[in-house]
């Protein structure tokens, strides 16, 4: 089957088990599952809605802060963002306008405005988002292209474990979760767009964008 990242045919069978199957790409070594195995639109969103993520929760907002602070760190005063992924409970967003920046939200299900993909945009964050992308070579060039030269992409997912280790991975067990980054997809995908790439422990990556280099599309 092609890779739903790179879209090279060069993919192996990686894991199974009795409710869907797991193939690598051997190119960008993503390990995804297959289209037949999604869950319908009325599924997927009824498991969003069970989430209990609110801007008060002070444990939630310690676990954005892993991608929050570094970003922050990096941003000047007064710049515009985006909260791809947005989710029932914005919350990153808010963190980032008390720290006096600029939000918009975008949300296939909870906050579905196009215009909000039309960018430009200084950052973009993507927090527990990319696991569940069915169409990651896409949605992440899209993001990609709105974000201004020297402007961050920040992305939190957890990164795969070791194959040994894959089949009692907690992560997986998720039925929306269908696309699992390695530090080695993150890799290919700075080379694909000349990007700088900082690792912050193991679910946390920022990809910055170069302001002398030319947009090149995966």
């Amino acid at each position: 089957m092609m890779c739903l990242l790179c879209q090279t045919e060069n993919t192996i069978k990686f894991h199974s088990d009795k409710n869907r199957e797991y193939l690598q790409c051997q190119t960008c070594q993503l390990v995804f599952v297959p289209p037949a195995h999604y869950l319908s639109a009325k599924e997927e969103k009824a498991r969003y809605d069970t989430h209990q993520n609110r801007q008060e929760d002070q444990k939630y907002r310690a676990f954005l802060s892993r991608l929050f602070i570094p970003m922050r760190n990096l941003l000047v005063p007064r710049s515009h963002g985006l909260d791809f992924g947005s989710g029932p409970g914005p919350t990153l967003s808010v963190m980032f306008e008390e720290a006096g920046h600029f939000m918009a939200l975008y949300d296939h299900f909870y906050a579905p405005n196009p215009r909000a993909l039309d960018g430009p945009y200084d950052f973009i964050t993507a927090t527990e988002v990319v696991e569940h992308l069915h169409h990651p070579r896409m949605e992440l060039a899209r993001l990609w292209t709105i974000l201004e030269p020297g402007g961050i992409l920040g992305i939190m997912t957890k990164l795969m474990p070791e194959h040994k280790l894959f089949a009692q991975w907690h992560y997986k067990r998720d039925p929306t979760h269908v696309c699992f980054f390695s530090r080695k997809t993150f890799e290919w995908l700075a080379i694909q767009w000349h990007a700088t790439l900082t690792c912050i422990e193991n679910d946390v990556m920022l990809l910055e964008k170069k302001a002398t280099k030319k947009h090149i599309s995966l």
